[in-house]
């Protein structure tokens, strides 16, 4: 656990010297110096620090537009950290989510900005429903036109609000891809991820795919996690699974494993639908003798 300090300046000819020393001061044990715009979500230095920081650190920066010049890229980037179990702390501003004040504060941002949202399509709809009782086309003349600026703008805006719906579900499916690709085949990993879940919120490996590569291309995950699958021999595709439901939460317990694996459909060493604790037990000690387990 340890403050991990960010700090970014715009353009070349400015110093992000007096923020580090201001994220020093505060106590961070290391500190991520950027030069970039504040609305480029692209960031490298940012991506890299979003990608190991660990769990129960901090990310902590001088002030918000630091990390993000609109609320939904700030809270996206918090929803990232919290999907690591790290948390986020602003030195000159009152959000730090390790404090009950702090979520509060982002939950009352968040609550601005669906309102936001909300706002803007209501106007929307009332500005087209106008034009149309005046006889007018509604919608971007530069789209009907095909504009090439146009149609990227709203290219990026989907993109964005993409990301903004994967951010509510990313701590369901990043860890485990993080942890199980690509040692494990998608197939494998998508029955893990559903396995706990309710059945409204199953993933197929389609969409998995599609959330994985939009996360890869952001700097969310590593490209590592597309990596072609080695052929996994027969005898240890078993131990692989459990070993991967166990390093996932060491204290579960083996009963709780079966109870995954059934929900998974997955089939005992004999061919069996039932699994008990014996047979689970019996594959973690493969797995350990496997190299598959640390522990």
């Amino acid at each position: 656990m340890c403050l991990i300090g960010y700090a970014r300046v715009s353009t070349d000819d400015q110093t992000p010297l007096p923020q580090s020393q201001a994220l020093k001061s505060a106590g961070c044990v290391e500190i991520h110096e950027e030069h970039a715009s504040g609305g480029d979500r692209t960031r490298p230095v940012l991506a890299r620090v979003l990608e190991r920081i660990g769990k129960g650190d901090t990310l902590l920066v001088v002030r918000i537009d630091r990390l993000a010049r609109s609320l939904s890229h700030l809270l996206q980037v918090i929803d990232r950290l919290e999907a690591r179990g790290a948390f986020f702390r602003s030195l000159q501003d009152p959000i730090d989510t390790a404090s009950p004040q702090g979520k509060f504060t982002l939950q009352v941002l968040g609550a601005a900005a669906e309102f936001e949202r909300a706002l803007i399509r209501e106007r929307t709809k009332a500005g087209l429903a106008s034009a149309r009782n005046n006889g007018r086309i509604g919608g971007n003349p530069g789209l009907r036109d095909k504009d090439p600026a146009a149609l990227r703008k709203i290219q990026l805006a989907r993109q964005e609000g993409y990301l903004q719906r994967l951010s509510k579900t990313a701590p369901d499916w990043v860890p485990p891809v993080r942890r199980l690709r690509p040692l494990h085949a998608w197939e494998d990993v998508v029955r893990i991820i559903n396995a706990p879940l309710p059945p409204e919120q199953h993933w197929t490996q389609s969409r998995l795919l599609r959330a994985v590569k939009a996360y890869v291309r952001n700097g969310f995950l590593p490209d590592t996690v597309l990596e072609r699958t080695t052929r996994r021999d027969i005898d240890d595709r078993l131990p692989a699974i459990v070993a991967a439901l166990k390093t996932a939460d060491p204290e579960i317990t083996l009963q709780a494993i079966c109870d995954r694996l059934e929900a998974m459909r997955e089939r005992t060493p004999r061919g069996r639908s039932h699994w008990q604790p014996s047979s689970v037990r019996m594959l973690l000690e493969q797995a350990r003798r496997l190299g598959l387990m640390t522990r």
